[in-house]
């Protein structure tokens, strides 16, 4: 952790449960792939979202989300992470349990603003996005991040959703 952390202020601890939990979506956000935690989000539940190929997490009484912890995330890659999520987030200070040591952990994670959105349903899941999505999401992060650069850059969402148009594919898998 100690050369990332060199001139941006404090480090942060971020619980991530969907598409940053591969490690090549880290790496094309921030340059790096940080030190991680597995990890378990007690109360919560990972949803799909229609129409998206990402998750959204909520609170729910007596459900878990398995995770991990990304470690030592400075102010400047916290700020890539904030635009990344967008305004469909709201970043949160929640409570997770390490599994390696069973410690327990504040970590900042992003929580879908929307209470009431209708679009949330069922389970979201990891492996099955990894095989049907991941190579595109990879390419759109790579196009939002290029965007970033640029003095005029869109938000994720419109990066997310020009990019599937563009390529034909507006559509999520319902299971």
């Amino acid at each position: 952790m100690g050369s990332s952390g060199v001139g941006s202020g404090n480090l942060h601890s971020v619980f991530v449960y969907g598409s940053l939990l591969a490690d090549d979506v880290v790496r094309v956000l921030l340059k790096r792939v940080p030190e991680s935690s597995s990890a378990v989000l007690n109360n919560y539940h990972r949803f799909s979202i229609k129409g998206r190929v990402y998750p959204a997490i909520f609170p729910v009484l007596n459900k878990t989300v398995t995770g991990k912890v990304l470690l030592g995330i400075t102010d400047p890659e916290l700020h890539i992470l904030d635009v990344f999520e967008d305004v469909e987030y709201k970043r949160t200070t929640v409570d997770v349990s390490l599994l390696d040591n069973a410690d327990k952990l504040q970590a900042q994670a992003y929580v879908w603003a929307d209470k009431n959105d209708p679009n949330l349903y069922g389970d979201w899941d990891f492996q099955e996005w990894q095989g049907v999505h991941m190579k595109d999401f990879l390419k759109m992060t790579t196009s939002f991040v290029e965007e970033l650069e640029l003095p005029e850059s869109k938000a994720r969402v419109a990066t997310y959703e020009s990019f599937y148009q563009k390529n034909g594919d507006n559509t999520t898998p319902t299971s």
